[in-house]
């Protein structure tokens, strides 16, 4: 695909699979049956739908890729600087790790220190739109990845699934069809033996997908009957799986890794990130396009940062972030935490 489509199918795509995965997050699967049916239309807030902090860090990653031009170093700072700011927005449902990594980076501890030791799916949510950016570049990838993943979580287990993720994307917008078995052995050379456990599930995936298996029967053959958690080496290869099923249907691997329960924010936001890498903003249905209700982050702006970082990968130039009035974020998070909190009070009610 062009550059720049694929960076705008995967920065809606993300934001479309966060939207309509978080009114499910946390549920059980028999549970989310009963209280949401239909999963393709929007529940969360009069039939439309809002992003969490999963599309809000894919933004921080375009807008720091953007302003660095390319160079590691710089991104690094800028992703350090974005997510202290946003930070101050008091974005609701932040992960231990990342709030306590961002906490750090307050109290002055440099991008390379403030990370803990977490094996979460954090680095994990936000890494797509690196594979679409430098996915033809394995060194550079490598290095994005580490950078953008060390920031907030140091195990070696979140690196590794960070790194599955933009390589996946990677993979979905190249020129062709996608190849799951070309995609493994890729995965496989860039991780080595460290990585074992991890490519044992995905290449475990990859075999269930092309025997017709869905994601619901992959995630219940890995012990998660009861949902996908926030452990990314339970989040990645349930996420590859949809992929692998429905490289180029949106809809169907969306809605298939939501079905799975779990933390279904975050799975459906890395399936709709690396499937619309591939299929471009036409390739995500449109009343899903059209049905989100975010202010100032909207798909108007989403599709204006997604032009400038795909200047900024062709011509080497960095950008200046792209505006965001602080007013509007802290209302448009209050709003968001009023919604969220009339969520938890509506599942203690019926029907169970």
């Amino acid at each position: 695909m062009v550059k720049k489509d694929a960076i705008i199918g995967c920065l809606l795509g993300t934001a479309v699979g966060d939207a309509l995965g978080l009114p499910c997050e946390g549920l059980g699967k028999r549970r989310q049956r009963r209280l949401f049916p239909d999963l393709y239309t929007y529940r969360f807030v009069f039939g439309r739908g809002m992003v969490s902090d999963d599309t809000e860090h894919a933004c921080l990653v375009a807008q720091a890729l953007a302003a660095s031009g390319g160079d590691v170093a710089a991104f690094e700072r800028h992703l350090a600087r974005g997510l202290r700011f946003w930070l101050l927005g008091l974005p609701a449902g932040v992960g231990k790790a990342t709030l306590t990594a961002t906490l750090r980076l307050w109290f002055g501890y440099g991008p390379g220190r403030s990370g803990v030791f977490s094996a979460g799916n954090g680095p994990a949510m936000r890494s797509a739109l690196l594979g679409v950016c430098w996915g033809e570049d394995a060194a550079r990838l490598r290095a994005f990845v580490r950078a953008s993943t060390r920031i907030t979580h140091t195990d070696p287990k979140a690196e590794h699934g960070a790194l599955a993720v933009a390589l996946a994307a990677a993979h979905a917008s190249a020129a062709g069809a996608v190849s799951p078995g070309a995609f493994c052995d890729a995965l496989r050379h860039a991780l080595g033996a460290e990585a074992d456990e991890l490519l044992r599930r995905i290449e475990e995936a990859m075999e269930s997908a092309v025997a017709g298996h869905t994601t619901e029967a992959f995630a219940e053959s890995l012990g998660l009957g009861r949902g996908v958690t926030g452990y990314v080496y339970h989040t990645v290869p349930v996420a590859l799986h949809a992929w692998f099923r429905h490289p180029t249907d949106f809809r169907a691997a969306v809605s298939g890794v939501i079905r799975c329960g779990g933390d279904t924010d975050t799975t459906a936001a890395i399936v709709g990130g690396i499937v619309g890498a591939g299929v471009g903003k036409t390739g995500i249905p449109r009343e899903w396009r059209d049905g989100l209700a975010e202010w100032p982050r909207d798909v108007a702006w989403m599709e204006r940062l997604g032009t400038r970082l795909a200047r900024v990968v062709e011509q080497g130039t960095p950008l200046p972030p792209l505006p965001l009035p602080a007013p509007a974020l802290a209302l448009r998070n209050l709003f968001f935490l009023i919604v969220v909190l009339y969520h938890g009070f509506r599942r203690l009610l019926p029907p169970y």
